[in-house]
């Protein structure tokens, strides 16, 4: 098991792009519920629509879902 502290220092300066990060936590609407609670935080760096975001990774793997695939 991965201390969780660990996992705050090595990811906090890292980030996710809206897909990935949306595809860690288990879709897009799950992800802008979050990111509008403030429970991960994201940023847009350009004011362009089509601009890229940063979804704090720490925050993306916090709240993660598995991915179960039936046969």
């Amino acid at each position: 098991m991965v201390n969780e502290e660990v996992l705050k220092i090595v990811l906090n300066d890292k980030t996710f792009g809206r897909d990935q990060a949306a595809d860690i936590v288990g879709g897009l609407a799950r992800l802008l519920d979050l990111v509008g609670k403030g429970l991960i935080r994201a940023e847009k760096r350009t004011n362009k629509q089509n601009g890229k975001w940063f979804c704090n990774a720490y925050d993306v793997i916090k709240y993660a879902r598995l991915k179960r695939n039936y046969l």
